[in-house]
């Protein structure tokens, strides 16, 4: 008896969808196979239920992408206007450490304060996120950054293809809501007292 190649567990999934409807369609009424098991209308009813699913993910997907990219742009508003508010009181307070402290803000050394861009940052590392989309950065510390500013760009990046991904206050960020099965580049840039640094060599990863 010969064997059936399938392969319909490494199809994608509106490759299954279109498969499977292939396979009903060539089987419905063929007199070879007057009962089919399971049963057609079984087949066609979970078709139709993961077509259903599938597209409800796929929009899901993409009202989280751009949830994301909101959320993203009001991150980087909020971080310029509060740093404009601490360049306000350190205007005001001067060295008056405790007016400062009042303020709710903690205050450095005057040794750490550098009219020097802080370099920028090496050992840009990804790695896989603990969900769907989720890619996880890593890169070395930077000596008197007070934040990161991160960007990601589809395979292959080019110097127009970069956008804003992210702002961090940490040496580590996750990015979410990208395509599954999709390269991306991501890199990395400090932001001292006295500007931006370079960015980053670039790291790169699939998203899972």
């Amino acid at each position: 008896m010969r064997k059936i190649k399938l392969n319909f567990s490494h199809l994608t999934i509106t490759d299954k969808i279109a498969k499977a409807r292939q396979i009903v369609a060539a089987i419905k009424g063929h007199p070879a196979f007057a009962n089919p098991i399971p049963a057609l209308d079984l087949v066609t009813a979970q078709i139709d239920d993961l077509e259903t699913s599938h597209a409800e993910t796929l929009a899901a997907r993409q009202a989280a992408k751009t949830k994301t990219s909101a959320r993203s742009h009001r991150e980087v508003a909020l971080t310029k206007t509060i740093s404009q508010l601490v360049a306000y009181v350190e205007s005001v307070g001067g060295d008056d450490e405790e007016l400062l402290m009042s303020a709710g803000l903690d205050t450095r050394a005057i040794a750490s304060l550098s009219s020097e861009t802080p370099v920028l940052p090496g050992g840009l590392e990804t790695a896989a996120g603990d969900h769907e989309g989720e890619v996880k950065l890593f890169w070395d510390t930077v000596a008197g950054a007070r934040s990161y500013v991160i960007q990601q760009s589809p395979d292959p990046p080019t110097a127009t293809s970069w956008t804003h991904a992210g702002v961090s206050i940490k040496s580590r960020y996750t990015i979410n809501s990208l395509t599954s099965g999709t390269r991306f580049w991501f890199r990395v840039a400090a932001i001292g007292t006295a500007g931006q640094s370079g960015w980053s060599d670039p790291a790169t990863r699939i998203a899972l």
